[in-house]
């Protein structure tokens, strides 16, 4: 593939990484490390909290190995990109948040040895009051969920064959 081919996949993945770091740094310099701001409470808050482990905090402690294995993806990623549709604009805008997203979470392991986490969705447990809620995350989380997400929706698109569509045409039919 050629540079104008994958000018979108680069804006993207270079979006996200912006969104994504911008993001952070407001949250550092505005709540301090495990410090919440709710802004409707019973539902959604804002926090300022740090993931050494991957989703869900799985493998919590584990900073060091989670940042070999997404500096692995990232290679991986970038030298199999072609084999993910990156020819259309879907392609390109799947694997350019799956870029932006997994660079964002690498800077944070690498600069702070952990990914800051500050969007945090809840609800209050009827009688006790406890909290029950979503793990927090952060933009680039959302970028690689959504990634991963159009690249699955384009598979299956790709191998669904309508029952009444034409057969492809066979070379040389057409030639009289």
């Amino acid at each position: 593939m050629n540079w104008h081919a994958e000018r979108r996949l680069f804006w993207v993945a270079l979006g996200i990484l912006a969104a994504d770091q911008a993001t952070k740094i407001l949250v550092t310099r505005n709540l301090a490390f495990h410090e919440e701001l709710v802004l409707l409470d019973g539902f959604f808050k804002l926090v300022h909290w740090g993931n050494t482990g991957a989703a869900w905090s799985l493998f919590h402690g584990n900073n060091l190995a989670l940042a070999l294995v997404s500096a692995a993806a990232l290679f991986a990623l970038f030298f199999c990109r072609r084999h993910f549709a990156t020819h259309t604009t879907r392609g390109q805008i799947a694997v350019g948040l799956l870029f932006g997203g997994i660079i964002g979470n690498l800077i944070d392991r690498l600069r702070v040895d952990h990914v800051i986490d500050f969007i945090r969705f809840y609800v209050h447990r009827r009688g006790s009051g406890t909290e029950i809620g979503f793990p927090a995350f952060n933009i680039a989380d959302s970028a690689i969920c959504v990634g991963v997400g159009l690249l699955f929706l384009m598979s299956w698109q790709e191998n669904e064959t309508p029952e009444n569509a034409p057969a492809p045409p066979v070379p040389g039919e057409n030639a009289k």
